[in-house]
């Protein structure tokens, strides 16, 4: 079956495009810089967004190396990384969405069960004490 559209469908089409060219967050650049392990993207508003690439759903176990061959897709608005079959879209990096929602939830739930070795030293000094102090006052 073949989709016939309408001459105001495609002109309402058009309009949506026009506006998410003038509106939405779109990448003029982007590339991974080694040193700060971070994203960087350079916006045609002339502003720059960076994010570690950990935080990217497909990116979180990338290879330095994989990470460079970022490229832009689709007029500025995504990003793409064909070895790893990667992509992202820029409007919603801009909005705080690294993946699915499936995938915000783990990376929320890493968040709050953040350990370091730090962590673990003085959790084993506390319980060898008898654990936390009890408040006084």
């Amino acid at each position: 079956m073949t989709d016939h559209w309408s001459d105001t469908q495609i002109e309402a089409a058009e309009a949506r495009g026009r506006d998410a060219l003038a509106n939405e967050p779109r990448a003029l650049a982007a590339r991974y810089d080694r040193k700060a392990a971070r994203i960087i993207v350079d916006l045609a508003s002339g502003a720059t967004f960076a994010f570690p690439p950990g935080l990217g759903q497909g990116l979180e176990a990338a290879t330095p190396d994989q990470l460079a061959e970022v490229e832009i897709a689709g007029a500025g608005f995504g990003l793409h990384w064909e070895a790893l079959d990667v992509d992202l879209s820029v409007p919603a990096l801009m909005a705080g969405s690294f993946g699915t929602k499936a995938w915000m939830r783990e990376l929320a739930r890493r968040a709050g069960s953040v350990t370091s070795p730090a962590k673990a030293a003085a959790a084993r000094a506390n319980g060898a004490k008898g654990g936390r102090p009890k408040k006084v006052g």
